[in-house]
């Protein structure tokens, strides 16, 4: 892709960029905070809080709402979701502008990002009245609106990549919604984490090419290839990672969901001081399980959840070899020493953050930093993707 010029962008869409990559690690991380601290249902309806738009102070001032049927009322944990929910609501209304400013010079460019955007605000409103077969299919009209445009569009000017973003964003509240309508479904929370970090990759590459800082490099192409398999195989650990939280899984080898004799095992590398305990790998990871089901706390037996542990164990080994691999390719590249250098270390941390979550069982501190170790993984490869550049050939 040619190198965009600054006058075929916005003039200040870097900066809006980047304070989106921000304000996105910010909600993931939040996110993840908020799910550890098993605070994901904390405010049974959506998107408001027991009827309010902040939360109620007093568990007396969530007493008249039906919502305290369903679950009664955490002072402690309220804030929390409600918080989460403000700061994506925040980033919506970024990522908008940013499709806006994008799309600006496209015919009715403006006009289809802005009815897009209404007619998924409608649904809101829908939602909240009981009309839920209305609001589906106007979120889905937005969506697939959005979807449309970013197939027609170039991405000369970003405008692909920018609204391709906001349908990310669109389609990660419909997630948002129904972690909470659905009770925690493993397969919704993983996709809620999944699309989060989507959203941070896809801002990530667009603030660095708006920035445009190209890293010359002659085996750019080669290279290149390295860090899409990078990529595909961090997103696989990513997803095994989300479905071991979303499961309760974290700590299946020795905190919980196996014999009472055995609870004292916080076993590393060894699963209940076994190398191969008993697993269940195909009801570990069965995706749907119809609905109605409350899933805090996970709901699975304890050979299940030992599958998904020892599932994404084996998977660390995979990442953190190809990683090491990657790495030592970039050090041995001219001036690519410190991202090799980086790349060692944050996937060295990430396994031992891993280890520290099983061998001092799940310290919320330890299980959000391993959030932001991913995220941090993720950043490194997609700043690469988005940065290097093969040198211009010489013209006689």
């Amino acid at each position: 892709m040619k190198p965009l010029s600054r006058p075929a962008l916005a003039r200040h869409f870097h900066r809006f960029a980047w304070l989106a990559v921000a304000l996105t690690a910010c909600v993931v991380v939040f996110g993840a905070f908020v799910r550890l601290s098993d605070a994901g249902l904390s405010c049974p309806d959506w998107p408001t809080c027991y009827g309010r738009a902040t939360w109620p102070s007093a568990p007396q001032d969530a007493a008249a709402h039906a919502a305290s049927e369903i679950r009664q009322f955490d002072t402690t944990k309220a804030w929390r979701e409600q918080v989460h929910r403000h700061l994506a609501a925040s980033l919506g209304v970024l990522v908008l502008l940013l499709a806006l400013l994008a799309a600006r010079r496209r015919r009715f460019g403006m006009g289809v990002i802005v009815g897009a955007s209404l007619l998924v605000a409608a649904a809101i409103p829908a939602y909240m009245y009981g009309r839920i077969g209305l609001a589906f299919a106007l979120a889905g009209a937005g969506e697939a609106v959005l979807l449309l445009a970013a197939m027609r569009w170039s991405n000369i000017d970003l405008a692909r990549a920018a609204v391709l973003t906001l349908a990310v964003i669109v389609f990660q509240a419909l997630l948002g919604k129904w972690t909470v309508t659905l009770l925690l479904k493993p397969i919704v929370v993983m996709g809620h984490l999944l699309g989060g970090l989507t959203t941070f990759s896809l801002l990530l590459w667009m603030a660095w090419r708006a920035t445009h800082l190209p890293i010359v490099l002659a085996d750019a192409r080669v290279l290149r290839r390295w860090l899409v398999a990078g990529l595909v195989v961090l997103g696989v650990q990513i997803a095994l990672g989300g479905w071991t939280s979303a499961n309760y899984a974290a700590l299946a080898c020795g905190g919980g969901g196996w014999t009472t004799a055995q609870h004292h095992y916080l076993d590393f590398p060894k699963c209940v001081g076994q190398w191969w305990p008993p697993t269940d790998f195909r009801e570990g990871f069965v995706l749907w399980r119809g609905i109605g089901v409350d899933y805090e706390g996970g709901v699975l037996d304890g050979a299940s959840r030992i599958a998904i542990q020892m599932a994404h164990r084996m998977m660390a080994v995979v990442v953190l070899l190809y990683m090491l691999v990657l790495a030592v390719r970039l050090f041995r590249l001219p001036g690519m020493r410190g991202w090799g250098s980086l790349l060692a270390v944050l996937v060295l941390a990430q396994v031992a953050l891993g280890v520290l979550n099983v061998k001092l069982a799940l310290p919320l501190p330890v299980a959000v930093l391993h959030n932001a170790g991913a995220l941090a993984l993720l950043a490194v490869l997609v700043t690469l993707l988005a940065r290097l550049k093969e040198p211009e050939p010489v013209r006689a």
